[in-house]
């Protein structure tokens, strides 16, 4: 009970006199600190039009979402000093729409409990909370089945062949079939995607990701469901722009992905949670236009695209950092402070303004508190080894990477850190001996292989280097630094014809990477191939029409 309405001393005071009166005291609050009413819950009218609920009064409290997405959401837990209303974010740290926990259009991937896919719904949106749905005590639904819908969504409208299309009491009738499809866990557990949308399988053929149609009719194919979905509707229905193709092409590396991504960000009806993820990916498009788009981020309303908007400064300039970082120190919610202090730890103090040094202070001393309640898993003492290092405490920095690896011997980013902390103290033999040992614990870690062939490249160990080098492009494809850096070692090594396939392989899969085609560029250039080198370098100029080096690139294979 004291989970969701805070200390409950008062409540039993309360009750008991309650019991002891024939008339009750007043009862508003029955003595709990927090009482979950929105007093605009149940305030909804029928929209003759829609046929749609609509609410008499604007939501505007949100602890009851917060409150059940403290345990519903896939989130890391920050402190245990709650205070009952304050957001989430002020406690926990919510998952991103990530490419290892959701499709790129937002649909369940992996266990992400609920809250994260909500808040990508029109009925969040639209002020429905999580008790108009479900009955937090007796855990069951409102009203059974369809009749919870219903509530809301006029059935003679929507409960019907003429909107499903479906016999009334089959698979694809009822409404959480098409808006809420379940996928299941543990081999047992199904759970519904909360992000309550409608069936999009025009995006599956586009996108790849799954659709509620398909679902059923396993021996079909997407383009198949687009194409009924089409005769039902009409070719124009639901195909409409989503963000999940601007976020599909920014982790693929696409080219116009820069452009799409921002056009999230700036769409203010697109929900917080997705504009945020959009807002993660900029980095690899960032262009000194897109700074705007940044700096008004970082005043948005959603304390998710503040903390995200955060992240993107680590890829400018030091002056810029500071004067779009250092005025997030003293936000008010806690996530936000954290980044801040992350993007601005490694700033000399010399730096920052005079008024924000102590800010800057107390925020890392907030980082180091959370990462001592997380002290008990390995990434918490993977950070306090980044703060100690930031703090020049190399020394407790070790202490802190070696603790993680005690704790977790098959976790790879200690191994690494350690790595680069004794390469950094002119400890190379260690350097190799920690890789080593972190491939026996965890021999298919491409960031092991990686770091181990720079160390081996270092130590003139070339044919060794090129190896480890190589299982890192081909253990994490996706990762396009690996493959440049396996590319550019190739072509050190004399073998330019290997180079150029191994990048040209990459830049087939992210077209947009600008590290592949400067390689490409530049290799095809040595190489003697002056017409596909410029081709390449035209490319580059595309996507950083503002890097001196890159015209400079172009303009002298142009002269040639």
């Amino acid at each position: 009970c004291e989970a969701c309405h805070g200390p409950g001393s008062e409540h039993v005071a309360w009750g008991r006199v309650a019991a002891r009166e024939e008339t009750p005291p007043e009862a508003e609050r029955f003595g709990l600190a927090v009482r979950l009413t929105d007093r605009g819950r149940g305030s909804w009218i029928s929209d003759p039009e829609s046929h749609k609920g609509v609410r008499l009064v604007p939501a505007v409290e949100t602890a009851e979402l917060e409150t059940c997405a403290r345990c519903h959401s896939r989130r890391t837990r920050l402190t245990d000093d709650y205070a009952f209303g304050r957001p989430l974010e002020d406690t926990h740290r919510l998952a991103l729409l990530d490419e290892n926990l959701y499709h790129a259009d937002g649909q369940i991937l992996e266990e992400v409990y609920v809250h994260g896919s909500y808040l990508q719904s029109r009925m969040h949106a639209a002020g429905v909370t999580c008790s108009d749905c479900h009955d937090p005590h007796s855990l069951d639904l409102r009203l059974p089945g369809d009749l919870v819908c219903a509530r809301c969504h006029t059935a003679t409208e929507f409960d019907t062949a003429e909107h499903h299309f479906h016999q009334p009491g089959t698979a694809g009738a009822h409404c959480v079939d098409c808006h809420m499809p379940p996928k299941k866990y543990m081999v047992v557990d199904p759970r519904h995607d909360h992000s309550l949308r409608i069936p999009r399988p025009d995006l599956s053929v586009e996108l790849g990701t799954p659709n509620a149609c398909n679902d059923c009719h396993r021996d079909k194919t997407a383009r198949w469901a687009a194409d009924t979905v089409a005769a039902w509707y009409g070719p124009g229905r639901r195909a409409e722009s989503h963000y999940g193709e601007a976020i599909q092409a920014g982790r693929g590396r696409q080219a116009g992905a820069g452009e799409r991504l921002l056009a999230v960000l700036a769409d203010p009806e697109t929900p917080a949670i997705a504009r945020a993820t959009a807002v993660s990916l900029l980095p690899a498009y960032l262009t000194p236009d897109s700074l705007g788009a940044i700096e008004a981020a970082l005043e948005d309303d959603d304390p998710l695209v503040r903390r995200t908007a955060l992240t993107v400064l680590e890829a400018v300039d030091t002056r810029t950092r500071l004067r779009l970082g250092s005025p997030m120190l003293d936000d008010p919610v806690l996530t936000v402070r954290l980044q801040a202090a992350q993007v601005l730890a490694s700033v000399p103090g010399s730096e920052l303004p005079s008024g924000r040094r102590s800010l800057l202070r107390s925020a890392l001393d907030e980082y180091e508190q959370v990462q001592r309640h997380n002290a008990d898993r390995p990434e918490g003492r993977l950070n306090l080894g980044w703060l100690a290092l930031q703090r020049s405490r190399p020394l407790d920095a070790e202490r802190e990477y070696q603790a993680a690896l005690e704790m977790a011997p098959w976790f790879a980013p200690p191994y690494v850190n350690l790595a680069d902390l004794y390469r950094s103290m002119g400890r190379e033999r260690e350097v190799e001996e920690v890789l080593r040992k972190g491939l026996e614990e965890a021999a298919d870690t491409a960031d092991i292989h990686h770091a181990l062939g720079l160390a081996l490249t270092r130590a003139q160990r070339h044919d060794e280097a090129l190896e480890e080098l190589r299982q890192a492009a081909l253990l994490a494809p996706e990762a396009t630094r690996y493959a440049y850096v396996y590319g550019i070692a190739l072509s050190s090594a004399g073998r330019a014809g290997d180079a150029l396939e191994v990048l040209r392989k990459a830049h087939r899969a992210a077209p947009a990477d600008r590290e592949t085609l400067f390689g490409l560029a530049t290799i095809s250039r040595d190489a003697g191939a002056r017409a596909e080198a410029l081709g390449y370098a035209r490319k580059l100029a595309e996507l950083a029409p503002y890097d001196p080096g890159v015209r400079q690139l172009v303009g002298a294979l142009e002269e040639r």
